[in-house]
């Protein structure tokens, strides 16, 4: 690859002659605890995806999902609670607040353009009492993320307006990239047919979300 007729950024001042600087609303909307309106959009949200990066700022970007309300944990105006659910067991980004405990998290509401944007530092807690009130389909989570709010804001709308994400008519799950079993049978090296592939991510893939 040719890079040598890229133009390339590497400086904030450079940066900040491309860009300009944010307006005041932008540039002073953070803020370092939870208002009732974030309280009212973390229980109304069953989706966020977490950021994190290793020792080295390798960087891992997790989606989070539990049905709305059960989501997140408030356990105060600057602290809050995701708990892990079973999963594939990587736990790249779990790994990585072992050794950086700064995380970006950004938390969607299906249909909203905006999102509420919390930055903060994580720990992992395998046992707490606010476990009681995680309880999903009658399992208590075994592990969640604590995370200590830094600051917070709402994110504005552009990228979704942009992209038509919410708009049905422009869905076609299926139309360019195949089914997960197909994608699985390309990259994964299990050596599984298409239709063991199938049977594993079928019904019972979704039935053993919580269990």
């Amino acid at each position: 690859m040719d890079t040598r007729a890229w133009t390339e950024v590497g400086s904030t001042d450079e940066l900040v002659a491309l860009l300009g600087e944010p307006n005041d609303r932008a540039a002073t909307k953070s803020r370092p605890a939870l208002l009732d309106v974030d309280r009212d959009w973390l229980a109304a949200s069953p989706f966020c995806v977490m950021a994190t990066a290793d020792a080295e700022g390798r960087c891992d970007a997790s989606p989070k999902g539990d049905p709305a309300g059960q989501l997140v944990h408030v356990i105060d105006e600057r602290t809050i609670a995701i708990a892990e659910r079973p999963g594939n067991r990587r736990a790249d980004g779990y790994r990585n607040i072992l050794v950086n405990p700064h995380v970006g998290l950004n938390f969607l509401i299906p249909g909203r353009g905006d999102t509420l944007r919390i930055n903060g530092r994580a720990r992992l807690v395998s046992d707490a009492p606010f476990f009681d009130d995680m309880v999903v389909k009658g399992h208590r989570p075994i592990l969640a993320v604590v995370v200590d709010i830094e600051d917070l804001f709402f994110h504005c709308a552009k990228a979704f307006l942009r992209s038509g994400l919410w708009k049905p008519e422009t869905w076609d799950p299926d139309g360019v990239v195949p089914r997960r079993a197909v994608i699985a049978h390309q990259v994964e090296p299990s050596g599984a047919s298409i239709e063991e592939l199938d049977a594993y991510y079928g019904p019972a893939y979704e039935e053993g979300m919580y269990g």
